[in-house]
């Protein structure tokens, strides 16, 4: 992993990926009404047909080292992943903010879908694996999703940049 200071004018220190992984890894809610610090919006970036970029909010998590997401087949997220997997997502946390680019996929693995479900259940969105082990149901989601189910997608980071909010300040970028 590469990582570089994106404000040399000022001399900011290089911020550890380890200090953004500790407080992802810490968890955070999307659950309506939980206010303050804890309530997050993540924010996925695709790209339509024409190259404009499509940018949508999502019930992103991070689990295991990557951002995950779920959408229906027939989202315009969903397609243009199928397209063409780059992408970025952006999440405001308490400390800093986190632009993570990379390629999504969609995953297929029960196992893994199961335990990003149970990460998600945990949270307070009631999702479970549905009966093909290959999506997730649940009693609700976003608008616009279409009908369950819902199919899981990893992010596999491929650079990430942070801008911290507390001092001393600065801009990191890692290149994975």
């Amino acid at each position: 992993m590469d990582a570089r200071n994106l404000e040399d004018q000022d001399a900011a220190p290089v911020q550890d990926w380890a200090s953004i992984t500790t407080v992802l890894d810490g968890g955070f809610t999307q659950v309506p009404d939980t206010g303050g610090p804890n309530r997050f919006t993540t924010w996925l970036v695709t790209l339509n047909a024409d190259g404009a970029p499509h940018v949508t909010a999502v019930g992103a998590i991070w689990v295991d080292g990557a951002f995950w997401f779920q959408t229906g087949d027939p989202t315009r997220k969903a397609k243009n992943v199928a397209r063409d997997p780059r992408c970025s997502l952006s999440v405001s946390a308490h400390d800093f903010d986190l632009v993570v680019e990379g390629t999504a996929e969609k995953i297929t693995d029960a196992e893994a879908i199961a335990r990003v479900a149970a990460v998600w259940a945990e949270g307070g969105w009631p999702c479970e694996v549905d009966a093909s082990g290959t999506g997730v149901t649940a009693p609700f989601n976003a608008p616009g999703q279409g009908p369950p189910p819902w199919f899981v997608y990893r992010i596999t980071p491929t650079s990430a940049t942070s801008v911290t909010a507390i001092e001393p300040g600065g801009a990191t970028r890692w290149t994975f």
